[in-house]
C-alpha cells in the first residue's frame, strides 16, 4: 500500500511538471512572437517604405489604414479606383464643405525624421480640389500638412493644432487640375522642406510636433483628390 501512494505521488507529478514545461513553452512562443512583431515594427522604421495600389482590389481600402477628418461634417469616402488603367487611392466625396479637412492614415508607421514623397492629382470640387500628405499625425486634430490647390494655382505647408490649422508657408505656384504633381517632404529636426515635382519651394522651422507620428494624405471640403507611390525613407 505504501508503495502504491508512492507510486501516486510520483505520478501527480509527473503530470503537474509536464505541464509546467508545456506553460513555459507557451509563454516563450508569446515572447517569441512579441519579440518579432516589435523587431519587424523596428525594422519598418528604418528602411525605405513604398505603397502602390496596384494589386489592391477596387472599391476599398487596404486594412492597416485609419479614416479621421478635422473640423465639421462627417467621414469622407476612400477608396482604391481605376485611374486609366493604374489604380490609385483616392478620396471621392463632395458632400462636405467649409473648414472640413478628411484624412487618411497608416496605423503602423511611425516617423520623427522622414523624407516623404508621394504623387497627387486634384480632380473636382467647387470649393476646393487641394491636397497633399500628412506627417508627425498625433491624432484627427493634431499633425503637419502640405497642400497644393488648383482652385488657388498656391502650394502651402500647415500645422494643425487642436483643430484649428496654422499657415507656416505659401508659394503662389500654376497647378493644374487633372495633372500629376510629386509632393515630397523631408524633416529632419524643427526643419521641414518642401518639394514639388522635384524642386524645393518651401522651408520653414517649427518644433510643435517633436516627436513620431504617422503618415498619411489629405484632403479639403469637397476635394476629389487622387493619390500613388506613397515613398518613405527614414
Amino acid at each position: 500500500m505504501k508503495n502504491a501512494h508512492v507510486f501516486k505521488v510520483f505520478v501527480v507529478w509527473l503530470i503537474c511538471a509536464n505541464q509546467a514545461v508545456k506553460s513555459d513553452s507557451i509563454v516563450d512562443e508569446n515572447i517569441s512572437s512579441n519579440t518579432q512583431e516589435v523587431q519587424a515594427a523596428a525594422l519598418a522604421q528604418t528602411a525605405e517604405t513604398n505603397f502602390s495600389f496596384d494589386n489592391k482590389e477596387i472599391g476599398k481600402v487596404s486594412t492597416g489604414w485609419s479614416r479621421f477628418f478635422t473640423g465639421k461634417g462627417k467621414l469622407g469616402h476612400w477608396e482604391i479606383i481605376n485611374d486609366h488603367g493604374n489604380k490609385v487611392l483616392a478620396q471621392t466625396s463632395k458632400e462636405n464643405f467649409g473648414y472640413h479637412f478628411d484624412v487618411i492614415v497608416n496605423n503602423q508607421l511611425n516617423y520623427q525624421d522622414l523624407e516623404f514623397s508621394l504623387q497627387f492629382k486634384g480632380m473636382e470640387g467647387n470649393e476646393d480640389q487641394g491636397g497633399g500628405p500628412v506627417w508627425h499625425f498625433q491624432d484627427a486634430n493634431n499633425y503637419y500638412v502640405a497642400r497644393a490647390n488648383p482652385l488657388e494655382n498656391n502650394y502651402r505647408v500647415y500645422k494643425v493644432v487642436d483643430g484649428n490649422r496654422k499657415m507656416l508657408n505659401s508659394i503662389d505656384i500654376n497647378i493644374s487640375t487633372g495633372q500629376w504633381y510629386t509632393i515630397k517632404i523631408i524633416m529632419r529636426g524643427n526643419k521641414i522642406e518642401c518639394y514639388l515635382n522635384g524642386e524645393l519651394q518651401l522651408s520653414t522651422l517649427d518644433n510643435t510636433f517633436p516627436n513620431a507620428g504617422k503618415i498619411g494624405v489629405w484632403t479639403k471640403a469637397d476635394a476629389v483628390t487622387y493619390f500613388d507611390n506613397l515613398n518613405l525613407k527614414p
